[in-house]
């Protein structure tokens, strides 16, 4: 029983570290689900994609929260891998490992349930973002706090594929705004770049936008 829980307290504690450094890297920027997931790559060790790559190894307080992630992950899941061989090598019938597995998914189970609570979340990435601030290890910049001012809003990229309502049109035909995503800038595939484009300029399959508005409605564009 005592591994089982150490390997649930190891398990907490590497789920927080992971929310900690998807916070952090909000509060340099980034939307959420981009830092979100930049946070579990890293700390898991799994890669993540070239464009969303150069948006963290070419900001200095970026990459140094990856770095911290990929050092805890390297830590943490090592020790987790050990507190489980430990745990399964010592019990000497099925009946022990099968009940050793129940509790260890129930656990995790549970765990999931609460830490995905509105109230606890909020709870948890107050205090995150507090702790970072008066740490001094993340300063938000000022227009990226006028930006978060109501909850849920952002800037982001967005790929223009075949499949998105903005794809060959020009902006007065495809009117985003009315979407409710204000687009920023156009980066071509040539290199070129549109900022604070106008009702003329076409977006073509291939861009990259950024745009600024609800995470949903982003989400609706990019589709």
């Amino acid at each position: 029983m005592g591994h089982l829980l150490a390997l649930l307290v190891i398990v907490t504690l590497s789920l927080i570290i992971v929310r900690v450094g998807a916070t952090a890297l909000m509060m340099t920027g980034l939307s959420w689900d981009t830092a979100s997931f930049q946070s579990y790559s890293a700390f898991f060790g799994v890669g993540f994609t070239t464009r969303e790559a150069e948006l963290v190894v070419d900001h200095p307080i970026r990459r140094r929260i990856i770095r911290d992630l990929i050092l805890a992950g390297n830590i943490g899941l090592t020790t987790v891998l050990t507190t489980l061989i430990v745990t399964f090598v010592q019990l000497r019938t099925l009946t022990d490992m099968l009940e050793t597995t129940a509790w260890i998914g129930g656990g995790l189970v549970i765990f999931v349930a609460l830490v995905n609570l509105p109230f606890v979340k909020r709870i948890v990435d107050w205090s995150i973002r507090f702790t970072l601030k008066r740490a001094g290890v993340v300063r938000a910049l000022d227009y990226e706090l006028l930006l978060r001012v109501e909850a849920g809003y952002c800037i982001s990229e967005v790929e223009i594929l075949s499949s998105c309502c903005l794809a060959d049109r020009p902006l007065r035909r495809s009117r985003p705004a009315d979407l409710g995503v204000i687009v920023l800038g156009i980066n071509r595939k040539n290199g070129e770049f549109i900022g604070a484009p106008g009702p003329d300029d076409e977006i073509r399959i291939g861009d990259v936008i950024t745009v600024y508005g609800r995470d949903e409605d982003i989400k609706k564009v990019a589709c």
